[in-house]
């Protein structure tokens, strides 16, 4: 069970935070002459990343309360989910989350889903009710809140940085023969505060939570996946840099520029991945 929970967890964390990342980015990188075909494939993309957050949000609950119960008969029973939703600080907080992807679901099947804002605020939100699931609810108190606000902060950076990425491999897929400098340089210096924010409260979640610099033993547990994250996400820097140092020849370049943002995405999503089983690692803490 523990093992279908970290998947659950992945893939839930992956379409929440590449949706809320993909709508912010749509409209900074795509400008005011957006191309078609990537506008199709973006709307397309917003609807499976919606149904699929919803699903695998609904399995993550049934999977906690079988947890809780310690019985998998007891994640169908309507009392022990009610249980779980009344009871239990997961529950309540799994609550708004599952209602605010239900109203992004049918948000996506109306006319109103022309309008970027509603669905950039409802995607916030979403986004948000994640930080206090796992470690972000370790504190109470003043602590607590302000853990789970540096979490939010993490969670937002990681997203609009692998939503970005996703939309600008989109476009790159279409744009032989359009001049890139530009769109790459507006990309580019959103990543800088991106990359920032992201370094900052990664460092903060490590040490509230450990009451470390760096948890130890280092190849042991939560350490070692924290190091498997960490050296993930500086593959995406050093891919950055480069891709950021050759934006002049980006043209003559533009398969070598399709794959190593491709590659980019993919250690991002690797560290998700990571991020997932974190979760449900109890974080080593000072002696």
């Amino acid at each position: 069970m523990s093992t279908l929970l970290v998947l659950c967890r992945f893939v839930h964390f992956a379409a929440v935070l590449l949706l809320f990342g993909v709508w912010v980015f749509s409209p900074l990188l795509l400008g005011r002459e957006p191309c078609a075909a990537v506008d199709r494939n973006l709307t397309r993309l917003g609807r499976w990343l919606t149904g699929i957050a919803l699903a695998t949000g609904v399995c993550w609950l049934l999977l906690i309360t079988a947890s809780m119960a310690g019985s998998g008969a007891a994640a169908l029973d309507p009392a022990t989910l009610q249980l779980v939703l009344g009871n239990t600080f997961f529950g309540r907080v799994w609550s708004w989350h599952l209602l605010l992807n239900g109203a992004l679901v049918v948000l996506l099947l109306t006319r109103l889903a022309e309008r970027l804002m509603l669905r950039l605020i409802l995607a916030a939100l979403l986004l948000a009710t994640l930080a206090p699931v796992g470690h972000g609810a370790m504190l109470d108190g003043l602590g607590g809140r302000l853990l789970i606000l540096n979490q939010i902060v993490h969670l937002g950076c990681v997203s609009l940085w692998l939503g970005g990425l996703l939309v600008l491999l989109m476009i790159l897929r279409q744009a032989d023969g359009q001049p890139l400098g530009q769109l790459l340089r507006r990309f580019s210096g959103v990543g800088y505060g991106l990359v920032a924010g992201l370094s900052l409260s990664g460092l903060i979640n490590v040490r509230v939570l450990t009451g470390q610099l760096w948890p130890t033993p280092l190849l042991s547990g939560f350490a070692l996946i924290l190091l498997i994250k960490v050296l993930l996400v500086c593959g995406m820097f050093a891919l950055a840099l480069f891709n950021r140092l050759r934006i002049e020849d980006c043209q003559q370049r533009l398969g070598t520029l399709r794959r190593s943002v491709l590659l980019e995405w993919l250690l991002g999503i690797a560290a998700v991945a990571a991020v997932s089983l974190l979760g449900t690692l109890p974080p080593l803490t000072a002696a």
